[in-house]
């Protein structure tokens, strides 16, 4: 009867034990959603910034901040953070944009800035064709072989025929 009373006490701790690990046995069966929040920043977005941009041509490349420092409108933050539903990791990236006189000064956070940051947008320039890759000319689309228009239009003494009848 002791081996009895042993086995069952045994099976007991073992039924609670599992019971109370049952979470973290089968956490891998459970559908977790990742969870993303904030601006989410290509790396070609953040290239696109050029010191002394205007507040409106940042937040056309960048979309609206996260967060506007209250007491001044000069400084602005992009925050991402995303954790994934499998593994529970987290990627938190930051950008902090700083303004003087409504115009870009500053920028620190985790993204690199491009190498022409510090080229003012009104100095750059675009390349020019012909210099770059071995004399690209610019494309042209291409012509429909019949010109014929898609729609007949009367001619201006039908319509005053037309007009007449009435």
């Amino acid at each position: 009867m002791t081996i009895k009373k042993h086995s069952i006490t045994l099976l007991g701790a073992a039924a609670l034990s599992l019971s109370l690990s049952a979470c973290s046995v089968f956490d891998w069966l459970i559908y977790k959603p990742d969870v993303p929040q904030g601006n989410y920043m290509e790396k070609q977005q953040v290239e696109q910034l050029r010191i002394e941009m205007t507040k409106e041509q940042v937040e056309y490349i960048l979309g609206r901040p996260v967060l506007r420092d209250s007491f001044s409108d000069d400084t602005w933050y992009y925050v991402y953070h995303y954790k994934s539903g499998r593994d529970a990791s987290i990627t938190h990236k930051e950008l902090v944009l700083h303004f003087t006189n409504d115009k870009l000064s500053k920028v620190d956070g985790d993204y690199e800035l491009a190498a022409e940051f510090n080229t003012p947008l009104d100095q750059s320039s675009l390349p020019e064709l012909g210099t770059a890759k071995g004399d690209l000319e610019p494309l042209n689309p291409e012509q429909r072989p019949d010109t014929k228009p898609l729609v007949e239009e009367k001619k201006a003494q039908e319509l005053n025929e037309v007009k007449e009848f009435e």
